[in-house]
Formats: structure tokens, sequence, C-alpha cells
């Protein structure tokens, strides 16, 4: 196939992502107005009959006192990541970025190398001798991820260790979700295990209503948010950055974001946004009150959000990020341990991939953020 690549508009980019069942949603065109501290720029593949096989947004960070750019493809590019001639795919790329100031390029392509069910998942946590999910053998290897890294490796792209935790990367590495397709909600239910469904029932019974919010909502998300920012240790994301969220991603499309709110006696407990993409539902950030936690308000603004999504049509419930420890001692694991109980399964990317335009700055790069 030939291939060639040029800047495409906004509505292109858009156009096409909507004739797939689903993308990344840091791949969205409104991602750039998200993160709008970073220039962007569409890119489009094309093969030689002029039709765009591929999309990728490009977000553009400048170095300070220098137009030299780290060049970021936050879970992308939209290509077909299996093709026999990736370089014929990547290699214009680089050129094109390379023109643009890039003095580096990393990207997390979306394909995905090991899945975990959760029966493996809790026979690991139970086995003293399991401390990864890499030590227990996985429910579904997905060989021709395995080439994908082959290929980028002989190509010259290069993978940072991370200690296997995947918090090396920018974007989660290992992520947990709950298939949907060809699944009823009873099965969905039923997947579930007895301590999250008693804690559905707990909710329901004690009353706790959860609805759907706007706009104008996101300061009581704000509130929950930065309580708990506080109890677990994080820096919270300023209020404006979710405003700004909302307004551009729904912008673009109306159900783009949501926002839900669980509440008891009217009082707001729990708190999550929402993002949709094609088939693919993202739970995207969480937050919960330090009172009231034995009416189960999460549990419950979960099985609403993972319930709405089915009726959206989703293929895919994701609760995003989790590390790979199974390790009952380390502070991550309680990420896994709240997840597995949807009876979902952990999923693992092949990570985010670096190709250094200039070593010299991609090498300072590399040491700045290893100081952070």
């Amino acid at each position: 196939m030939s291939l060639s690549l040029s800047t495409i508009s906004r509505e292109q980019h858009l156009a096409y992502l909507q004739s797939l069942p689903s993308a990344s949603h840091c791949q969205v065109p409104a991602w750039a107005d998200v993160k709008n501290e970073w220039r962007s720029e569409n890119l489009g593949w094309f093969d030689k009959s002029g039709e765009l096989v591929g999309a990728a947004l490009v977000l553009y960070r400048q170095l300070p006192k220098v137009k030299r750019y780290l060049a970021y493809l936050p879970e992308g590019p939209v290509i077909n990541w299996y093709a026999p001639n990736l370089e014929e795919w990547l290699q214009p790329m680089l050129a094109h970025l390379k023109n643009q100031g890039a003095f580096t390029v990393k990207m997390g392509p979306p394909v995905v190398i090991r899945r975990w069910n959760s029966a493996a998942i809790k026979a690991g946590i139970q086995d003293p001798d399991v401390k990864r999910l890499r030590d227990v053998e996985a429910s579904v290897i997905e060989p021709r991820a395995f080439e994908v890294s082959d290929k980028l490796r002989r190509m010259g792209w290069q993978q940072a260790e991370d200690g296997g935790a995947g918090f090396g990367d920018v974007q989660p590495r290992y992520v947990f979700q709950v298939p949907l397709a060809n699944r009823s909600l009873d099965d969905v239910l039923k997947g579930f295990n007895q301590l999250w469904r008693r804690n559905i029932k707990k909710a329901e019974k004690a009353g706790v209503e959860v609805v759907q919010g706007g706009y104008e909502d996101l300061p009581t998300w704000q509130y929950l948010y930065e309580i708990t920012a506080e109890r677990d240790k994080f820096r919270p994301r300023p209020l404006s950055y979710f405003q700004r969220q909302w307004t551009a991603l729904n912008s673009e499309d109306p159900n783009r974001m949501r926002l839900y709110i669980a509440k008891h006696e009217g009082e707001p407990l729990a708190a999550a946004t929402m993002l949709t993409v094609g088939q693919h539902v993202w739970y995207s950030y969480g937050a919960s009150a330090n009172h009231k936690r034995e009416v189960r308000p999460s549990n419950a603004m979960q099985w609403r959000m993972l319930r709405d999504s089915y009726a959206l049509g989703a293929s895919i419930y994701d609760l995003r990020g989790i590390s790979d420890t199974l390790d009952e001692n380390d502070h991550l694991f309680g990420l896994i341990q709240f997840k597995v109980g949807t009876g979902g399964e952990a999923v693992e990317y092949v990570g985010e991939w670096d190709f250094p335009l200039n070593k010299m700055l991609h090498k300072a790069l590399d040491i700045y953020m290893s100081r952070r």
C-alpha cells in the first residue's frame, strides 16, 4: 500500500473516527482543546486512491527558550497497527514531525498484548508467591502485539523501564475493563462478586439516588474531588480543567462527557465523570466524601454508569488505570482489588514508545522527567 501523510481538518479527523467502532478519547480532535497548553495538529494517512485510512491527534509541547517540541500522540495514532508495512505508516510521520520542530516523539499504540480474567486475578491474589499480574498466566495473549513491539524496536523506537507497574507511561499501560458486547445486563450483574452485589443492594435499600449532573454541577464534583485528593494525597486538577473538558468535549459531541452524582438524603456523597467515544465508555475521574461510606454510594454510581453505558450500545465499560501489583502490601493494590469485583478483566497494552529525533535533547528530557 502506498501511503501519504498530511495535515487534515478537525472535521475530516472527526468524521474518520466516527467511521470506526471507537478510538481513544485522547485522540478525538476536541482533546486538543482540553490540553490547551499544548499546540496541536490533526494528521491523516491517505492510500493511493486518496481515501483517508488513518488519523492522529498530535500534541506539541515546546521546550523553554527554544523552538523544539515534544510531539505526543496519546493512545494513538489511530492506524492499522497490524499492517505488514507498519514502517511505511510511521516513517512519514517521523519525517513530518521532525519538520515541525519535534526533537522526540512519544506515542501509545492502542494495541492489547495480554488479558487476565477475574478468576485468574483472584487466584493470583490468593497465591503468596505471586506479586504481579505477569506472574499469573494470562487468560488471553495477543501474538500480533508481540510482532508490533518487535517491529517498533527494529525501527528504533524505545521504551522506558517502568518497573513493571506501567506507571512509567503518561497514559496507563494496565487498565481494567468490563466487556459488555454479547452479554445481557443480568449476565454483567451476575459477573460481579458477592460483595459488589451486596453493596449495590445496600445502597438501594438505604435510598441512595444517582443522578446525571450538568455543567452547573461541576462545583459539586470539584468539592468531592478535592476531599478525595486530600484523603488520597494527590494534587487535584482545578475546577477550570473540568469546565474546559466539559465545554470542549460536549461541543464536539453532546454525549461525549457526562457527570454522575450519588446522593443520600439529598446530600452529594460521590461523583464521577464518564467519557464516550463510539462503543467505548470510560469511567474517567471519581470522587467521594469521607462520611456515610456505609451506604455505598460509589457502588451504586458505578452500577448506574455501567447500565447507562449498556443502554448507549457500549461494548466496553473501561474503569481505566490499575497497576500490575497483586501484593496486598503495595499501596496500589486497592486499585485492582476494587475493580476486580466487577468481574471484568485486566488488560495490558504494549505501552508508550519514544523515538528520539535529537538524542541530546531527548536525553535531557529523560533526566528532567526522572527528577519530577
